[in-house]
């Protein structure tokens, strides 16, 4: 009898442990939305199935801690007509970043390192950098890039994007970093290859929060992947986020879409590529600028955590003031951009945007063309996956595609969707 009560509880448990626990729901009224209004979400995200833009669309909104929205629509992906579900995986690709950048400031918070200390010190492999001129030659750094820097993408670091258009880029192509077996060989490409600036001279989108997770492995001892997964994935029950997909979930996976430029068609991203199934196996080297997959309620419970001052369900994984300090603004005045979510442009206003330590900013709405609230903080991934924090409104929204590079506004029209049915 005891070893069948044993045997009968061990079943549950694993049951249990099949998907994230999900967050309570209310009905929309009784959070200060039109429930009729925020129907129009699903007008919304049903228009772009139907239009052939994308697949299928998961959804979700909460207020105060309680989820007012979680919706599904379309299917899987092209050639898989399965309705979407919304227990299924996506990449969520640099919405991996706040992730990342909370791990490193848990260390922080221990005392393992400081702000201003320079990044050199615990990646060696970057301490005697050179910046590109205009003229091609290189010259050393005036000072080296710090902690706060690598945080705030203000080090001179760059992605890749454009190689035919700018000769850094092309250094990051040939260097191949993805490629690279470990975060290790990873440092060791990149502290080859020149900076685009000199350090805090301007924001860029880069490769920076990769090397903060070398910080978080170096300083802890441990694996990107197991810090994770023990300092914040276990603690707060995000069950399916991981830089691997096993084989029992590999049904729930989703495939990923790009527009094909000979026909001008969506069309699916063959597994082998570098943005399909084949990246997710055996996986050695742990992006922490984008390399995890993840479900929408997991990224609604990190996201909840935020929200609620660092805690979830009893369990803190970052201290109230650290996160405060977080979502502030890190950008000076006078500094300019590198592009406004993941789109380089060097060199331009910030137009309403500001960046913290992880996090994007909203600092005007008005600026950014499309209504919120100052201080939302937010991060979206490559394959069109999006979230924000609106401590204004005490709103989340986690919106879920698989679109290389769509061009779509579907971001814009999740916000306008979602703040419309707000009624107090």
């Amino acid at each position: 009898m005891t070893l069948r009560l044993l045997s009968t509880v061990l079943l549950l448990a694993a049951a249990l442990s099949v998907s994230a626990r999900p967050l309570p729901e209310v009905r929309p009224e009784r959070a200060g939305f039109d429930g009729e209004r925020l129907n129009r979400i699903t007008d919304v995200t049903q228009r772009y199935v139907d239009e052939g833009k994308f697949p299928g669309i998961v959804t979700m909104v909460a207020r105060g801690g309680k989820i007012v929205y979680f919706d599904a629509v379309g299917t899987k992906g092209l050639g898989d007509n399965r309705a979407m579900e919304k227990d299924d995986i996506f990449r969520i690709y640099s919405m991996t970043k706040p992730i990342v950048a909370t791990a490193a400031m848990q260390l922080y918070e221990q005392g393992a390192f400081q702000l201003n200390d320079p990044v050199s010190k615990y990646v060696p492999e970057l301490k005697d950098l050179k910046v590109l001129t205009a003229d091609g030659s290189t010259v050393p750094v005036e000072r080296e890039m710090t902690m706060q820097q690598l945080l705030t993408h203000t080090t001179g670091l760059s992605y890749g994007f454009v190689p035919q258009q700018d000769p850094v880029d092309q250094y990051y192509a040939d260097a191949k970093l993805f490629e690279a077996k470990d975060l290790d060989d990873f440092a060791a490409r990149l502290g080859e290859l020149p900076l685009k600036f000199q350090p805090g001279a301007q924001w860029h989108y880069s490769v920076a929060v990769d090397v903060t997770g070398i910080v978080v492995e170096r300083l802890s001892g441990r694996s990107l992947d197991q810090y994770l997964r023990e300092e914040i994935f276990e603690p707060l029950e995000m069950v399916d986020t991981a830089f691997s997909v096993p084989d029992d979930k590999l049904e729930r996976f989703l495939p990923n879409h790009f527009i094909d430029p000979k026909t001008g068609n969506l069309a699916r991203i063959p597994d082998e590529h570098p943005a399909g199934l084949e990246r997710y196996r055996n996986v050695t080297l742990y992006s922490g600028g984008g390399g995890l997959v993840g479900t929408t309620m997991d990224y609604m419970r990190f996201a909840e955590a935020m929200r609620n001052d660092g805690v979830l369900d009893g369990k803190r994984i970052i201290g109230s003031k650290t996160l405060e300090y977080m979502v502030s603004n890190h950008l000076p005045a006078s500094i300019t951009s590198g592009g406004s979510g993941e789109q380089p442009r060097l060199g331009q206003p910030l137009n309403g945007f500001g960046f913290g330590l992880g996090f994007g900013l909203v600092t005007d709405p008005a600026a950014q063309g499309v209504m919120g609230s100052a201080g939302e903080y937010f991060w979206g991934g490559a394959a069109g996956t999006v979230f924000w924090i609106d401590p204004v409104e005490d709103v989340i929204v986690v919106g879920m595609i698989q679109h290389m590079g769509s061009p779509h506004p579907f971001r814009s029209d999740l916000k306008v969707a979602t703040y419309q049915a707000l009624i107090d």
